[in-house]
């Protein structure tokens, strides 16, 4: 009987389990039953990032252990440690702690992206993050803890650090956080540090003006042209000297690729992303795929990237996992496209924006956005049923996405 050959995914979000479901899909269709696919990652859940500025942040992960039951891929609960190109294994640590190793004919890279920390006083020992599930939870809680204490406007101040997409989900989720805590009539306040001269600066001029008109109908502030000097107990310390109590201030500033990203030989964009050929491989390792926030790549010829979002992340990992499959299977491969590009920015208690393309056309905004956003974050990103036929047909690289 000859060895399997193995697909080893290291990572379960979005990119990883669509990869996993994919490579399955192509072994299935092409009736071979050579392969064998398996999931490294520390649970088998899928942790549904994109909601972590909301509330019950610990409802936010879906099982996977179903689903990759009833598909056949195998999933080994560990956290890698060291990836090693010359004899195709990675080292991990089991959920004991021990370290162990498995062995791989092919390897998809889908660890993820995480909130970069740069070196500001007192980041590491202050500041909260939604970033990962536990971060979330750890700011919850905090949340929660504010409510016994006294009513100062200290307590009643978030600073949100960092204007991106992260920064004016949860800032504007924010008023709605405070007031189910605090009540109505507690005067709350929410400033959001920006480095740039604009609100959402990098939006279109229509998204840009919805973002301000969203803020200003919630009483979110916004400190234009400001960065971080400090961050203590008790609030933080501008650049320009302002000092702004709060007892919770929350780091949303800039996201980089996991650090695993370094052990392959390859280049890599500012981010940290691996730079890969249209069928996502690493140049140097062909047998190495890069996908979701691991990857650079080009979505089309006229020069867009996939940007770190879960949009990007479910495509990526299509294509990644029937790639990889491909080449062990004697397949063509297929240059990974993904032209359609939308937003679908949630602005709290006054609704959400959607927009289609790359130049943003606002195509709902307010109780319409809204509906499209829960959608999306409720439904269409979760994990397909454990039921063979639906997963595979959602797994298809070519079926239509958004």
């Amino acid at each position: 009987m000859c060895m399997k050959k193995q697909i080893l995914i290291v990572g379960s979000g979005f990119s990883g389990m669509w990869a996993a479901v994919s490579a399955a899909r192509l072994s299935a269709l092409e009736g071979n039953n050579s392969l064998s696919i398996a999931v490294l990652a520390p649970v088998a859940e899928l942790r549904v990032r994109p909601r972590f500025y909301e509330e019950n942040v610990s409802m936010m992960v879906a099982p996977l252990t179903e689903l990759f039951a009833e598909l056949g891929i195998t999933f080994i609960a560990g956290e890698a440690q060291r990836i090693d190109t010359s004899s195709k294994t990675v080292l991990y640590r089991d959920s004991n702690g021990a370290i162990a190793d498995v062995a791989w004919e092919r390897l998809i890279l889908a660890t993820g992206s995480q909130t970069k920390r740069p070196p500001v006083a007192g980041l590491a020992e202050y500041a909260f993050d939604i970033d990962q599930l536990d971060s979330a939870r750890l700011f919850e809680q905090h949340l929660d803890s504010l409510v016994s204490r006294p009513s100062t406007p200290e307590r009643n101040t978030v600073v949100v650090c960092g204007g991106g997409f992260t920064g004016i989900e949860l800032a504007t989720e924010l008023p709605a956080r405070l007031r189910t805590r605090f009540g109505a009539n507690t005067k709350t306040k929410i400033i959001v540090v920006e480095r740039g001269a604009t609100i959402g600066g990098r939006y279109s001029e229509a998204l840009r003006n919805t973002i301000e008109e969203a803020s200003s109908a919630l009483g979110v502030e916004w400190r234009l042209n400001s960065e971080v000097e400090a961050i203590d107990a008790s609030g933080v310390t501008l650049k320009n000297g302002e000092r702004i109590a709060s007892a919770t201030v929350v780091w949303t500033a800039g996201v980089e690729a996991n650090p695993l990203s370094l052990q392959i030989d390859g280049e890599r964009d500012t981010q940290g992303r691996l730079i890969v050929t249209d069928t996502l491989q690493v140049p140097a390792h062909p047998e190495v795929y890069a996908t979701g926030d691991m990857a650079h790549a080009k979505t089309d010829d006229v020069g867009n990237t996939a940007l770190m979002t879960c949009q990007h992340a479910i495509q990526l990992g299509k294509f990644a996992g029937h790639n990889a499959a491909a080449s062990l299977l004697n397949v063509e491969p297929y240059p990974y496209r993904q032209v359609n590009y939308v937003t679908c920015l949630d602005l709290g208690s006054w609704g959400a924006v959607y927009t289609e393309g790359w130049d943003q056309r606002i195509k709902s905004v307010r109780e319409e956005g809204k509906k499209i956003k829960v959608a999306i974050t409720n439904e269409l990103i979760y994990p397909p049923a454990a039921d063979k036929a639906v997963a595979f047909a959602a797994a298809d690289p070519l079926a239509k996405f958004v």
